[in-house]
């Protein structure tokens, strides 16, 4: 197939990388690979070395002139079986581009849960535009959501998981004494930013549960995370002094290196959470909970634990259950780490979304 995919590279390395090593993957698996993106993206080197054309026009909003012209001279001069458009930006500018080129499909890629609706305008520029044949969707919770809004057959709206590599997460343990704790200290790693869904303040709700497994601590990454009501509660908590407020790290994977537990106490909106595939990487059991793609990743008493969402008792119970058990926590960050390397491997998701766009 030769497929002609649009997006942004210009994210960080490790938030880019799944979805462009399946480009240069698809290539590897003997397909023909155009990329429209920003020509100063740092994948773009990489992209060429892989053999992958890239044209640097991204669009500068959702009707770019400019990105469309591209796009139907593209389509002119070369058949294109498939057009993967994934993100707000692209979709609706390779779904007006693609109108007058009937036998090229035009397939959008959607990653979180909801916010599509029938009754809004902007949802008829992307993922509701007539002129797109399939979506491809991170997670189950994902597709359940699209399939309930979109009028497409259900086997146009497929689910197929980000694929990764065990080697991109490998990180050194950042040494704890950075911060300010030991190794016998156990600690709770969440990593999130400021937003009421990520539910930071159930976690810390559920802290005051936690107290008395003195050698316990919370460590919080993300911006803005030390709101008002953030602080109110770890001041409540009875555990004040083990409750730390980093805000935004680059070095996210050195840290969930050095930690005992990921915690994801999402309680709506998430799609299929990278820092969850980062501790199945690492060998990190995780307690997540059943909001989005989250419970998708982890099995439920096998590599952690998937609680109800907004439920401090059950996620302080699972944390604690961890924190008591060294050869629990070992034994279900391996079985994580093995799950990660069985099921979504960039080899085997790559072949699952050529196969869809062959289907479409």
């Amino acid at each position: 197939m030769r497929i002609l995919v649009l997006s942004s590279y210009l994210d960080a390395w490790n938030s880019v990388r799944p979805e462009a090593e399946m480009c240069i993957e698809m290539v590897k698996q003997g397909h023909e690979v155009t990329i429209i993106t920003q020509g100063d993206a740092p994948y773009v080197e990489r992209f060429r070395e892989a053999g992958i054309t890239v044209i640097d026009c991204y669009p500068s909003r959702k009707i770019c002139f400019r990105t469309i012209k591209t796009i139907r001279h593209e389509l002119r001069q070369h058949h294109y079986d498939v057009v993967y458009a994934l993100n707000s930006k692209t979709i609706p500018n390779a779904a007006f581009a693609c109108i007058g080129f009937p036998d090229t499909k035009l397939i959008s890629y959607r990653g979180t849960v909801g916010g599509i609706y029938r009754h809004d305008p902007s949802s008829y520029l992307t993922h509701l535009h007539p002129r797109v044949n399939g979506i491809s969707c991170v997670a189950e919770a994902v597709t359940e959501s699209v399939r309930s809004v979109v009028k497409l057959a259900p086997e146009k709206v497929q689910t197929i998981y980000k694929g990764h590599d065990l080697a991109w997460y490998q990180a050194d343990a950042l040494p704890r004494e950075q911060l300010g704790l030991t190794d016998d200290d156990i600690i709770v790693t969440c990593v999130a930013n400021a937003r009421k869904s990520k539910g930071v303040h159930v976690l810390l709700d559920a802290a005051k549960q936690l107290a008395d497994i003195d050698n316990l601590h919370l460590v919080l990454v993300g911006r803005d995370m030390d709101t008002e009501e953030n602080n109110q509660l770890a001041a409540n908590s009875g555990m004040q002094s083990r409750i730390h407020f980093l805000g935004y790290r680059s070095d996210v994977p050195e840290i969930m290196a050095t930690s005992d537990i990921q915690v994801q106490p999402s309680i709506s909106g998430e799609g299929l959470p990278k820092t969850i595939i980062e501790a199945m990487a690492m060998a990190k059991p995780s307690v997540v909970t059943t909001t989005g793609g989250s419970k998708e990743l982890v099995e439920e008493g096998k590599t952690g634990f998937v609680v109800e969402t907004n439920n401090p008792q059950a996620l302080a119970d699972k944390i604690k259950q961890l924190a008591e058990s060294e050869t629990i926590r070992v034994e279900m960050g391996q079985n994580a780490q093995q799950r990660l390397k069985a099921h979504f491997s960039i080899q085997e998701t790559t072949k699952q979304q050529l196969n869809f766009f062959q289907s479409v």
